[in-house]
């Protein structure tokens, strides 16, 4: 049975490593997961996912993909850094009403709900947030190239980097940099995978600092000592202060927790839901006739 539009609403939270969909069909929820979704690194990339992922998801419902075409969806995607982007992904994709986003926005409703405070998200990429009174300052999410410091695709660039100073004598060996450069045969095979390397590509090295760090690891001691210092002058700039909630929100939050200062750790809590679910309540604040909440 086709629904109407008044009872479908889908959400989407697209990031640098994988994107979540979710659908609402009358109080019946179907949530599909598939591939990286960057539209500035990756546009026509990310476009197949979001296509392939609606098919799954209209799949999932017992429904065809033209089934969806009346829903209420809010689209968060990763690279959406200007409304010309924004633009480009809604008209190519299958609905009357959308409204496509920078994704911290969904990040930070869901972590939240309908609490002021900040937000660190940190997985490929990274970004602050914080919300006042209703409204939402960000900072970071700039991409790969120019920011997402402290993100897991910078720790591994980082550390590639960092590979390549104890080839060249500069700094001293760590069982990490050693066990990198063997793997990757020395320095000519880390330029030649960087040189092809995406965002997701590198992260994938930050779970491996993560362990290193636990051992005692300097290099990535030092690393991820870099990056909390990065969020913390963020939260400064925010003007975050203690005693105000603070919710970590990604794959490599829980990893940085350690490393910020011992005043942070009783602001610190728990996100209350997850950026799909902040996509899905941004949806259903949509409009019918399309447009933002």
């Amino acid at each position: 049975m086709i629904q109407t539009k008044s009872n479908l609403v889908i959400g989407v939270d697209g990031g640098g490593s994988n994107c979540r969909l979710a659908l609402d069909a009358g109080g019946r929820l179907y949530e599909v997961k598939c591939g990286s979704a960057n539209v500035s690194t990756d546009l026509e990339g990310a476009l197949t996912t979001l296509r392939n992922g609606l098919e799954s998801l209209a799949q999932s419902a017992g429904m065809a993909l033209n089934d969806l075409r009346d829903a209420r969806a809010y689209v968060g995607l990763a690279g959406v850094v200007s409304p010309a982007i924004a633009a480009t992904v809604a008209e190519a994709l299958p609905f009357n009403t959308v409204l496509v986003e920078d994704d911290r926005i969904a990040a930070v409703a869901g972590a939240l709900g309908s609490d002021d405070g900040a937000v660190i998200g940190v997985g490929t990429g990274s970004f602050l947030g914080r919300r006042v009174s209703g409204r939402i300052e960000l900072i970071g999410g700039w991409g790969f190239i120019l920011g997402d410091e402290a993100s897991g695709a910078v720790l591994g660039r980082k550390l590639l980097s960092r590979a390549l100073h104890v080839a060249d004598g500069l700094t001293p060996v760590s069982p990490l940099t050693a066990d990198i450069l063997d793997q990757m045969n020395g320095p000519a095979g880390i330029v030649e995978f960087a040189s092809g390397a995406k965002p997701v590509d590198f992260a994938r090295f930050a779970p491996r600092i993560v362990t290193a760090a636990k051992e005692g690891d300097a290099v990535a001691n030092a690393l991820l000592q870099e990056g909390a210092a990065y969020f913390m002058s963020g939260l400064d700039r925010l003007g975050w202060q203690a005693g105000e909630r603070l919710c970590l929100i990604g794959g490599l939050a829980q990893a940085y927790g350690a490393f910020l200062p011992d005043s942070v750790a009783g602001s610190l809590s728990a996100p209350d839901d997850t950026a799909l679910a902040g996509a899905l309540s941004l949806a259903r604040r949509l409009p019918e006739t399309g447009g933002p909440p």
